[in-house]
């Protein structure tokens, strides 16, 4: 299930930061949404996509945005990498890689880490862009902003 622009972004249940049940939902289809998958915790690109992310933060709440981030690391080590960060939004463990085969989301360096991909979701849980780069962490924030003012 390859998703595409215009298509719905379909429903999950993954364990958060604080090992509760997050159900996406309750977000979808009321509220934009980004969410971004990401390879690993206290990494370097990935410590600076989240703090992008955290940086920008009330530019996307002033557009009624929630942000979602999604690696397969523990709730332990979420909720320490939201601790060290002073990270604002939720972050989910896709412990065994479910969701991100479900989507099927692609993979980095010769298939071995889980990419980096971001879904930007309108109010009605349609996807209205994707954002696929390992390398440029600003333009997941960048090209995220620029589709929900659009």
């Amino acid at each position: 299930m390859a998703i595409k622009i215009g298509d719905r972004f379909p429903s999950f249940k993954l364990d958060d930061h604080n090992s509760n049940t997050f159900d996406i939902n309750s977000f979808l289809g009321k509220t934009n949404l980004i969410i971004y998958f990401y390879p690993k915790n206290e990494t370097y690109n990935c410590t600076k996509q989240a703090c992008n992310f955290r940086d920008d933060f009330s530019a996307f709440r002033d557009l009624d945005c929630e942000i979602i981030g999604v690696s397969n690391d523990s709730p332990k080590s979420h909720l320490s990498f939201k601790n060290n960060h002073n990270l604002p939004f939720t972050l989910l463990s896709d412990k065994n890689g479910k969701i991100q085969n479900k989507l099927e989301l692609p993979r980095n360096i010769f298939g071995l880490i889980p990419g980096r991909i971001t879904f930007v979701i309108n109010k009605k849980g349609i996807v209205i862009k994707i954002i696929d780069s390992a390398i440029n962490m600003r333009k997941h924030i960048e090209d995220a902003l620029n589709s929900l003012n659009n």
